[in-house]
C-alpha cells in the first residue's frame, strides 16, 4: 500500500511539474516528463498539454496522435466542450497536412459535440475552424457568416484567443473574396493582440505567419515590413527546435528579397530550409526563395541547387527555374516548364508572376502570340483581384508586349512604360522598379527622347549594380554602350567573365556561376585578354577596376 501511495505521489508531482513547464513555455522540459510518465496516469488535460509540447518540438505527426488520445479521453469522460476543442485543432492540423477528407471528419465530430451543449467559447472555435476550412477550400464567401458568429462569441465570452483568431481568419477570407481593404483592417486588429502578448503562443505564431503571407501575396511591403520587424523579437525568444522561427523566417526572407536586401534574404532562406526539415512543403518554399535570390544575384549554380532541392521537397520551382533556364540560353526548356505551370495556375499574385515570366520567355523565343495570351491572362487576374501589385504586373506585361509589336505606336508604348515604372516605384520594390525603368528607357529612345532614355537606363544600371543583379547590370550596360563602345568590344558573356575574374573567382567558380564548362571559361579568357591588351588575370582585374566594371 505504501509503495502504491509513493508512486502516485511521485507521479502527481511530476505531472504538476510538467504543467508548470508548459505554462512557462519550457516545452522540452515538459516533453521529457510526459514521455517518462505512465500513459495510464495521463488525463485528457495532461494529454492535451503533452500534444502541445510535442508540437513545439516540431514533431507534428506525434502531436496529432497524442491529441487524438486527449480527444478520446475527453469524449469518454463526457466533456463535450474539450472534446470539441481537440477535434477542431486536429481538423486544422490534418487540413494543413493535405488531408482534407480526414480534416472534414474531425470537423463533423467537433460540431456534433458542441451541438448538445449550451453556448460556450468552443462553439465559436468550431465555427472559426469551419470558416477556415471553407476559406482554404476555395469558398471564402461561404465562411464569412461563420466567422462573424465566431467573433461575436469571442466578444461575448471575452476569449482573446478565439477573438483574435476569428478576426484574422475573417480578414483572410475577406481578402480572398476580393475585399482587401476590409481584410487588411481585420489583420491589423488581430496583430494588435499578438504584439501585446495577449495570446497563447500557438495562436500568436499562426497569426504572425498568416498575416505576413497575406501581406506578401498582396505585395503590401510597407505593412509586411512593419509586422515582420515586430515578429523578429518574438521568434528569437522561442526555444531552439520550435516550428515558428523557421516558418516566420521564410516570410522574412521574402520581405527582404522584395526590399532588395538580398544578402539578408538569402541567409534567412537558407537557415529556414534547415529549421523546417520537419515540414517539407515549408522547407520547399524556403529553398525556392533562396534560389530566386541566387538567380537574381547571378549565382546560377547555387540557384540550380536550391531549385532542385525545392523540387525534391515537392514544389515545382516556377517561375524561378524557367527564368534560370532562360539565362542559361535554354529557351525551349524555359518555355516548356512555364507552359505547364501556367496551365495549372489559379489566381493571385503567384499566378501573375508565372504568367509575367511566360510573357518574357515567349518574347525571347519570338512567340509574340503566346506573349499576348499570357498578357491578357494577367489582365484578367488583375480584373478579379485589382491589387496594386497585380496592376503593376499587368502594366509591365503591357509594356513588354507593346515594345515587341512590329508596328507599335512609340507614344502609346511610352505611356504604358511610364505607368509601369510609377506603379513599381510606389510599391517600393527596387528590382522590379529597375526593370521598369530599363523598359522606360527603351520606350523613350524609340520615341526620340535620347537624353531621357539615357537617364532612365543609367538609373536602372545603378539600381542593378547596387542590388548585385550582375546579369541585369551587364544587359543594360551592353545596351547603353551600344556594343562597339564597350571596352575592347567585349561580348556580354566576356564582360561577365571579366567581372568574375576581377572578383577573385577561379575558372572553376566562374564556370559554376555561369553554368558553363571550365574549358569555355578558358576560351573566353583567351579571347578577351588580347581585346583589352592584357596578358594576366591580375592585369585584367586592374583593367576592370579602371573601367568601372566592378
Amino acid at each position: 500500500m505504501r509503495d502504491g501511495y509513493d508512486a502516485r505521489t511521485t507521479t502527481m508531482t511530476e505531472l504538476e511539474r510538467a504543467a508548470t513547464a508548459v505554462a512557462e513555455r519550457r516545452w522540452a522540459d515538459a516533453h521529457g516528463i510526459y514521455r517518462r510518465a505512465d500513459p495510464d496516469s495521463l488525463t485528457g488535460v495532461d494529454l492535451e498539454r503533452f500534444a502541445d509540447t510535442v508540437w513545439w518540438t516540431s514533431d507534428e505527426p506525434a502531436s496529432i496522435e497524442i491529441r487524438q488520445r486527449a480527444y478520446a479521453a475527453y469524449a469518454a469522460e463526457g466533456d463535450d466542450l474539450r472534446a470539441a476543442w481537440c477535434a477542431g485543432l486536429i481538423s486544422i492540423q490534418r487540413f494543413l497536412r493535405g488531408e482534407p477528407s480526414v480534416a472534414a471528419g474531425w470537423l463533423r465530430r467537433a460540431k456534433r459535440h458542441v451541438e448538445r451543449q449550451p453556448l460556450a467559447p468552443e462553439h465559436g472555435f468550431v465555427a472559426m475552424v469551419e470558416g477556415a476550412v471553407l476559406l482554404y477550400g476555395g469558398s471564402p464567401q461561404e465562411g464569412l457568416p461563420l466567422l462573424h458568429e465566431a467573433i461575436a462569441i469571442g466578444e461575448r465570452f471575452r476569449d482573446r484567443n478565439l477573438l483574435a483568431m476569428a478576426i484574422h481568419v475573417r480578414g483572410l477570407a475577406s481578402i480572398a473574396a476580393g475585399r482587401s481593404v476590409d481584410g487588411l483592417g481585420d489583420l491589423d486588429e488581430a496583430m494588435t493582440s499578438v504584439v501585446a502578448d495577449e495570446l497563447d503562443p500557438y495562436f500568436t505564431g499562426v497569426i504572425y505567419c498568416n498575416v505576413l503571407e497575406a501581406c506578401l501575396r498582396l505585395a503590401d511591403l510597407a505593412r509586411a515590413t512593419e509586422w515582420s520587424d515586430a515578429a523578429v523579437a518574438w521568434c528569437e525568444s522561442l526555444p531552439p527546435g520550435s516550428p515558428f522561427p523557421g516558418l516566420c523566417r521564410v516570410n522574412r526572407a521574402k520581405v527582404a528579397n522584395l526590399r532588395g536586401r538580398w544578402a539578408d534574404a538569402e541567409a534567412e532562406a537558407i537557415r529556414a530550409v534547415d529549421e523546417l526539415a520537419w515540414d517539407p512543403p515549408a522547407a520547399a518554399r524556403a529553398s525556392y526563395e533562396a534560389g530566386e535570390i541566387q538567380r537574381r544575384r547571378g549565382d546560377l549554380a547555387a540557384a540550380e541547387g536550391s531549385f532542385s532541392r525545392a523540387r525534391e521537397l515537392g514544389l515545382d520551382p516556377q517561375p524561378g527555374l524557367a527564368l534560370l533556364r532562360l539565362e542559361q540560353g535554354k529557351t525551349d526548356a524555359a518555355m516548356t516548364s512555364l507552359r505547364i505551370a501556367a496551365d495549372a495556375v489559379g489566381g493571385g499574385l503567384d499566378a501573375g508572376r508565372i504568367l509575367a515570366a511566360l510573357v518574357d520567355v515567349s518574347l525571347a523565343a519570338g512567340d509574340l502570340g503566346r506573349a499576348r495570351q499570357a498578357r491578357d491572362r494577367i489582365g484578367a487576374l488583375a480584373a478579379d483581384e485589382p491589387t496594386p501589385a497585380m496592376r503593376a504586373l499587368t502594366a509591365s506585361a503591357d509594356v513588354a508586349v507593346a515594345l515587341a509589336e512590329p508596328d507599335h505606336d512609340p507614344g502609346d508604348a511610352l505611356a504604358l512604360a511610364r505607368d509601369a515604372a510609377a506603379r513599381w516605384h510606389d510599391l517600393r520594390m527596387p528590382y522590379e522598379a529597375a526593370l521598369a525603368r530599363e523598359r522606360l528607357g527603351i520606350a523613350l529612345g524609340r520615341a526620340g527622347d535620347t537624353d531621357a532614355a539615357a537617364t532612365e537606363r543609367g538609373a536602372a544600371l545603378s539600381a542593378f549594380r547596387e542590388l548585385g543583379a550582375t546579369a541585369d547590370a551587364t544587359r543594360v550596360e551592353v545596351a547603353v554602350s551600344g556594343g562597339a563602345a564597350r571596352p575592347g568590344n567585349l561580348t556580354a558573356r566576356e564582360l561577365e567573365v571579366l567581372r568574375l575574374v576581377a572578383a577573385g573567382r577561379s575558372n572553376r567558380e566562374i564556370a559554376a556561376a555561369l553554368v558553363i564548362s571550365e574549358h569555355t571559361v578558358a576560351r573566353h579568357l583567351q579571347n578577351l585578354f588580347p581585346k583589352i591588351g592584357v596578358a594576366s588575370r591580375s592585369a585584367a582585374t586592374a583593367f576592370a577596376f579602371e573601367q568601372g566594371l566592378v
